[in-house]
């Protein structure tokens, strides 16, 4: 079996709550990603820093079970993003973003990576993303996020990426926008003829729903009685899902539902802290009891 490969941004975070504030922690799609994936398979990284991601930095991406081989260091500084949630965390207000080394980035796979079992792409401009997969054979598994930005500036390249993947995860925002409705069933039905079997709408506080084939299903968000900061839960949901995914022996009905609750899991811990800082610190047997809770709040 070969290995989960994720393509998306790593970054510098600055972050305010009204639960607390940080300055310049690790952050990025592909950096919660790999962080959530890991509990589950192997994962190997491609993404670009600038020359000021210190080796504490590094630290934070380097773990067990995640190969750096195709992260890529260059000169300059490395993509700065700071947002603000108010109370409703749903929704973050950005401040300022300098997209620096990750503005020219144009992903290059490592030989080692071009076959890996499953592939994430995370969220980046859809030419890359096809870029991505014009150099690796062709994974049992492409899934792939988007964002508004790509859905009303590059609709086109992004249609031609649906049409190659079996998986997207976005927002409901971003899920109403793409399928020009508002209702979510429909939505469903609009994407899913492009391409991708497989719809995941995140709905934040709200949870997630699935559609599959003619198939839905819905999970709550996990109840937690402390929250810090919503930056990454929707990546670490992918990395949890993604990761679960690739462990699985096939990616079936029951794997793909298995695989949502995983991925809510672990969305679940990244919250609870700054950057990675819970994520990276959870244990096998938290998660364990944590999917157990899930099967307890949603069984009757």
């Amino acid at each position: 079996m070969g290995e989960l490969l994720v393509v998306g941004s790593v970054a510098l975070d600055s972050v305010k709550t009204p639960f607390g504030e940080v300055d310049e922690v690790v952050g990025g799609s592909a950096t919660f990603f790999c962080t959530a994936a890991s509990f589950f398979t192997d994962v190997q990284l491609v993404a670009v820093v600038g020359e000021d991601f210190s080796s504490d930095h590094l630290a934070v991406l380097a773990r067990d079970r995640v190969d750096l081989t195709g992260l890529e260091r260059k000169p300059g500084r490395t993509f700065r993003w700071k947002g603000e949630y108010s109370y409703k965390l749903n929704e973050a207000k950005t401040l300022d973003t300098q997209l620096n080394v990750f503005e020219t980035f144009h992903p290059v796979i490592p030989e080692s990576y071009r076959t890996p079992s499953q592939l994430f792409l995370a969220n980046i401009d859809p030419e890359l993303q096809m870029l991505v997969l014009e150099q690796v054979q062709r994974p049992s598994v492409v899934a792939l996020d988007t964002m508004n930005f790509w859905i009303e500036g590059k609709i086109a390249g992004l249609r031609r990426v649906l049409k190659e993947a079996d998986i997207l995860i976005i927002n409901d925002g971003e899920a109403q926008a793409l399928g020009d409705n508002r209702n979510l069933v429909q939505v469903a039905r609009i994407i899913q003829s492009w391409g991708p079997k497989t719809l995941i709408i995140k709905r934040g506080e709200y949870g997630v729903v699935m559609f599959h084939g003619g198939t839905m299903f819905a999970l709550p968000a996990f109840p937690l009685d402390q929250l810090k900061d919503p930056t990454g839960a929707g990546d670490a949901f992918a990395g949890g899902f993604m990761g679960f995914l690739a462990s699985a022996p096939t990616p079936d009905e029951a794997s793909l539902r298995q695989a949502v609750v995983y991925g809510s899991v672990m969305a679940s811990f990244a919250v609870q802290s700054f950057s990675t800082d819970r994520l990276a610190a959870v244990t096998q047997e938290e998660i364990a009891q944590r999917y157990e809770a899930f099967r307890e709040l949603t069984t009757f």
